[in-house]
């Protein structure tokens, strides 16, 4: 588990991820390091929260709030290895396996949800994720998550894709 450093709040997130607005759905960083991020919210319960079908807010929905710690997670990783002065990449959700849904809807649930992010492994390009929220002593929802980054830092502006059969 990671130690807390001071407590990241809702602006300092929506400062990290392209989410904004009520889009930015973590209210603070409890903690992080290099490997796992915790954070707390309590938008679940918003009746503006814009996830939110026919009033209400399916557990699947948890997916999200699980990618936005993942984002913040990233962008904190990058500052710290440059100094505080990184643009994150941008980052990509690849793919959602091995998701359990404890519960059916997050909108019933009364006390704010932890969303913990744990690095499973990675390289400069890929990262696979293990996520979980939980509120209180109750485990919500669970599940891994590949990020895939930017991927045109990979190839450079100056080589071209060529389609076959596009003219040379």
């Amino acid at each position: 588990m990671p130690t807390p450093p001071p407590q990241l709040q809702h602006g300092d997130i929506a400062r990290r991820i392209p989410h904004q607005g009520l889009m930015c759905l973590l209210d603070a960083v409890t903690a992080w390091d290099d490997t796992c991020i915790v954070c707390r919210t309590g938008r679940h319960r918003a009746s503006d929260n814009p996830l939110r079908a026919q009033g209400r807010l399916g557990a699947a929905c948890g997916v999200e709030f699980a990618a936005q710690a993942m984002a913040v997670h990233g962008a904190l990783l990058a500052e710290r290895a440059q100094g505080g002065s990184a643009v994150p990449r941008v980052g990509y959700l690849a793919s959602v396996r091995k998701v359990d849904l404890h519960v059916q809807r997050l909108d019933t649930i009364e006390g704010d949800l932890i969303v913990t992010a744990e690095r499973l492994l990675g390289d400069a390009n890929h990262i696979l994720y293990q996520f979980r929220i939980e509120a209180g002593p109750q485990l919500l929802l669970q599940g891994r998550a590949a990020v895939v980054l930017d991927t045109a830092v990979l190839r450079p502006a100056a080589d071209p894709v060529h389609v076959a059969g596009e003219s040379e």
